[in-house]
């Protein structure tokens, strides 16, 4: 069995989501946990936890979101946030990769998140990119906060500064790409460190990857996992299992 930490459900992504819940029990998908990081996919994440027994969510708003956020919204996410079935705030982070005129305002976002998880004692759910020294100085702020680096795919270096905080690595289909260099950093920091992720329905992993991603995918992720360590599906299965319910409070 596993959980699928970080992924997106909507309708605007898919058909039949009834389906996809479906496919992802018959694939050996305990839970899944959805991260609303808008304010419209939040309310959509809140409708589906209450429908389906096995999803979960985080909520937080993606630094994509920054320039349509205030304080009226900040005052609604707390609300949100202490609704049944929440375990964690995310997506928040950093993202300067399509430009940096709005730095300070995404850091002033990240950092409110932050404190409200802080405040919730709420772990958190981390989208870093193009961005790692602000991220990683914003987090020391927080030293009462953990929480996932989602979609980590950076050095062993960077990985380490994160673990050393208490964060474990978000691991997703990346790490089967053929020209990934990710299985050798991954290798080095342990599977005690890491918990699986889809991002679905983005980054397929091989053999699908270019195709629309879904939680059912995870024991490929899982595969791949256990030739890098030469262990068994089923103990990537225990370790990554255990990760995760230390991390996040799935009843």
């Amino acid at each position: 069995m596993f959980i699928d930490t970080h992924c997106h459900l909507s309708l605007e992504d898919y058909d039949n989501i009834s389906a996809i819940i479906d496919e992802n029990r018959k694939s050996g998908i305990e839970k899944i946990i959805i991260s609303g990081c808008t304010k419209v996919s939040i309310v959509e994440s809140l409708e589906l936890s209450s429908k389906y027994d096995d999803v979960y969510l985080t909520l937080g708003y993606h630094p994509s979101e920054v320039n349509d956020i205030n304080d009226d919204d900040l005052f609604l996410l707390k609300e949100q946030l202490c609704s049944n079935k929440v375990v964690g705030v995310g997506e928040i982070g950093l993202d300067y990769h399509y430009g940096t005129d709005d730095i300070e305002l995404q850091k002033e976002l990240f950092r409110k998140q932050m404190s409200i998880a802080e405040k919730l004692k709420l772990p958190v759910v981390i989208h870093s990119r193009d961005a790692v020294s602000d991220t990683i100085n914003i987090l020391k702020e927080f030293p009462k906060v953990k929480g996932v680096i989602h979609c980590f795919s950076g050095s062993y270096e960077t990985a380490m500064i994160y673990i050393s905080m208490g964060y474990k690595m978000g691991i997703g289909g990346v790490l089967t790409f053929k020209n990934s260099k990710l299985s050798d950093v991954v290798k080095r920091i342990g599977i005690n460190n890491i918990v699986l992720e889809t991002d679905s329905p983005y980054l397929s992993p091989e053999p699908f990857r270019g195709e629309k991603n879904s939680s059912k995918n995870i024991p490929y992720i899982a595969k791949k996992l256990s030739e890098i360590f030469d262990i068994s599906i089923d103990e990537v299965s225990k370790v990554t299992l255990e990760n995760t319910y230390e991390l996040f409070d799935l009843k």
